[in-house]
């Protein structure tokens, strides 16, 4: 469950989303994706993840250069496992595959999604 203070930050993160995010979820809202719905800026736990789907347990992150550095990778690698051991499973892109390959992410999570929905 998450605490007051994340609840209180999710909320400001859904407010200014990155270009990245909100393009995704112009594409991602409204059931748009497999008939599945997704909320944006969702807390689980401690976590904030940038896209969720509780009805197949997917999480979706959009990384930006700051996750490139060594100490954010090991604290992404274990944010995702915490998700995991709560039977969540973490896709991954990087923000400017957003802008260069939307179709392709759009497919990978309509896939990953109607697999778990099997």
């Amino acid at each position: 469950m998450p605490d007051a203070v994340t609840h209180s930050r999710a909320g400001s993160l859904r407010r200014s989303m990155t270009p990245p995010e909100a393009r995704l979820w112009t594409y991602i809202k409204g059931r748009a994706v497999a008939g599945l719905k997704f909320r944006r800026q969702h807390p689980v736990g401690h976590y904030i993840l940038d896209f969720y789907c509780a009805e197949v347990k997917l999480a979706v992150e959009i990384d930006g250069s700051g996750h490139q550095h060594p100490n954010q990778a090991r604290h992404d690698d274990y944010r995702d496992a915490w998700l995991k051991a709560q039977g969540i499973h973490v896709l991954r892109f990087p923000a400017l595959r957003v802008r260069d390959d939307l179709e392709g992410i759009l497919a990978v999570i309509r896939d990953e999604a109607l697999s778990r929905s099997a």
